[in-house]
């Protein structure tokens, strides 16, 4: 697919160079002649491809992440901002603390542009490609599908970031995107668009592709079972949650048994290799932004988003955002029973080595945060460090290890840019399937249904090979007291549809942390008020002072503000979203 980027970059490029203007043929006129030719036509597919890693293309990307650590974990209990203090880009602690979040901010509307040049992408494709037959791209139906897939994606992520957008397909020319209204629909109606827009793209895809990377048939189903899951839990205009729709539910429930029964799709046996970039596209990749690395570029198409999150520490020298929380941490302690401690798990702190002892912990604690005096992957200089944090005054000593490679593999690079890999980001995993079916299961009062696909994914964790301490003497010497069980109704547990539901958001809480979906789950369960202002901020504050004056304002800060800049590109067209000025 590099080559099919090269191919355009070369072709816009031939554009421009002609030896005499006078002689050539007007810029635009040549560019239709080239980009209507079926390579000129592959080329744009992979551009709207490429805008998953951010349509910009370089390291600037990490001002508007496409891997939304930023919008989906800072923003919920999860994680801190980090890096060297509030005012290491000040916007994103904005974000995190939820003051001075104002629609004049340069971030928010560079998000918001380059989800729509993304957007535009796949609609040129989809624009080329709807004048064409299949006799001239015998692939025809194929990158239809895909390019329905990507801009469905990318509308979505615009709807659960901004909620109020411009909504429009292939026929609007770009000139008169001006002219459509961001309150035209309601959130669900845009929702149930996307949702229609996927379950068309997965009529026009295959099972499977030659190219790893590609959308396949059960990828756009999976994403229409999120999109639908979402849908479900209806809101009103002050962004609340109304009611939960139980047609929806089930057609999420409908859809999951497609992808689960005819996608081929399972768990990875260790829950470490999902940091491995050795296993990339394997059984458990649904969607994945492929990344990599030695490709003959540069530095590789490496994973830009997350340029600032690497430790400081001698195996990266890196810049230190994204920090785990302590409210995180403390989620991974379990009972004896070795399951989780829905309602005390926040009432002393895991801080040392020793609490990991005096306390049971799931083991995906430490393959998820690093911690002082544990081993960090394979690393055999150090165990993680004091000094690895750049900012424990403010922010605390933990370190995210999701999305970084263990510092001796070869999938890395060494040096600039600081833990940057080949690891790809997935966008949807096969965990995320069970879960959601889970949670349809349980919303319906059917959680007796639910159980195994919750314990499914805790019996991975669990068999899983444990971080081992750093002068381990055995195979089994632990790096802490590791105990995760299943839920066994009527002998560990009582599995009441309200204790089903603890189970099902924790367990998402712990299987997916930092991985950019916690603040959107909160918002759509309607509890974000409740999880930030009553559990979080007002514990956290007294260890994080510069959380002191955090609040969450329910009826405004589920959606950030339109951009002010977007209000002004449209005339006072766009609508601004409940309580910002």
């Amino acid at each position: 697919m590099k080559y099919s980027y090269i191919l355009l970059a070369v072709m816009l490029l031939f554009t421009a160079c002609k030896k005499d203007f006078l002689d050539s043929k007007p810029q635009g006129k040549l560019s239709d002649e080239l980009l209507n030719t079926p390579d000129g036509i592959e080329a744009l597919c992979v551009s709207a491809y490429a805008a998953l890693a951010g349509p910009e293309g370089d390291n600037l990307v990490f001002l508007s992440p496409t891997t939304n650590w930023i919008y989906g974990d800072v923003r919920a209990e999860t994680a801190y901002k980090g890096g060297g203090g509030i005012g290491d880009i000040w916007e994103y602690h904005a974000f995190e603390t939820f003051t001075g979040v104002f629609a004049t901010n340069g971030l928010l509307d560079r998000k918001w542009f380059h989800l729509y040049r993304s957007v535009e992408r796949a609609n040129n494709a989809i624009r080329r490609l709807n004048a064409v037959s299949e006799a001239e791209v015998p692939l025809k139906n194929s990158r239809l599908g895909e390019m329905k897939f990507l801009r469905a994606h990318y509308f979505f992520e615009l709807n659960r970031l901004f909620n109020k957008i411009p909504y429009f397909d292939e026929n609007v020319a770009p000139e008169d995107y001006v002219k459509i209204s961001n309150d035209e629909f309601t959130r669900d109606q845009i929702l149930e668009k996307i949702a229609k827009e996927l379950s068309d793209a997965a009529d026009l895809l295959p099972v499977t592709q030659p190219q790893a990377g590609r959308v396949t048939k059960y990828a756009a189903k999976a994403y229409q079972a999120k999109v639908t899951l979402y849908r479900a839990y209806q809101q009103n205009v002050q962004n609340q949650k109304t009611s939960v729709d139980a047609n929806l539910m089930n057609q999420v429930i409908a859809v999951c048994d497609e992808v689960i029964a005819n996608g081929g799709y399972g768990l990875l046996d260790d829950f470490q290799k999902l940091s491995m970039a050795e296993y990339d596209n394997g059984k458990e990749s649904v969607f994945a932004v492929q990344y990599s690395k030695g490709d003959g570029t540069p530095n590789g198409r490496i994973n830009w988003s997350n340029l600032l999150n690497a430790p400081k520490g001698p195996a990266y020298s890196g810049d230190g955002f994204f920090q785990p929380s302590q409210n995180l941490v403390n989620s991974y302690k379990t009972d004896a029973n070795g399951l989780p401690q829905f309602d005390t798990y926040n009432k002393s702190n895991l801080m040392t080595v020793q609490d990991g002892f005096t306390n049971s912990v799931d083991p995906r604690l430490d393959f998820t945060v690093g911690r002082i005096g544990i081993r960090w992957k394979n690393f055999t200089v150090s165990p993680y460090a004091e000094d690895w944090a750049r900012e424990p005054a403010t922010y605390g000593y933990y370190a995210t290890k999701k999305f970084l490679v263990s510092p001796e593999s070869p999938y890395m690079v060494k040096g600039w840019p600081w833990g940057g890999s080949a690891l790809n980001f997935t966008i949807i995993r096969y965990a995320d399937v069970l879960l959601w079916k889970a949670e349809a299961l349980i919303e319906l009062g059917r959680q007796d249904e639910a159980v195994n696909l919750i314990n499914e994914v805790r019996t991975r964790a669990k068999s899983s090979k444990y971080v081992l301490a750093w002068n381990n003497t055995s195979a089994t010497d632990y790096a802490a007291n590791y105990r995760i069980d299943k839920y066994q109704p009527g002998v560990n547990c009582v599995w009441t549809q309200d204790y089903a539901r603890k189970a099902l958001r924790f367990e998402r809480k712990l299987e997916l942390a930092m991985e950019g979906e916690r603040f959107f789950d909160l918002v759509r369960w309607g509890i974000a008020d409740q999880v930030l202002n009553q559990e979080y901020f007002a514990k956290e504050k007294q260890l994080r002072t510069y959380l002191k004056d955090a609040q969450f304002v329910k009826g405004r800060d589920e959606y950030f503000p339109i951009p002010q800049a977007q209000i002004n590109f449209s005339g006072g067209l766009y609508k601004q979203n409940p309580g910002y000025n």
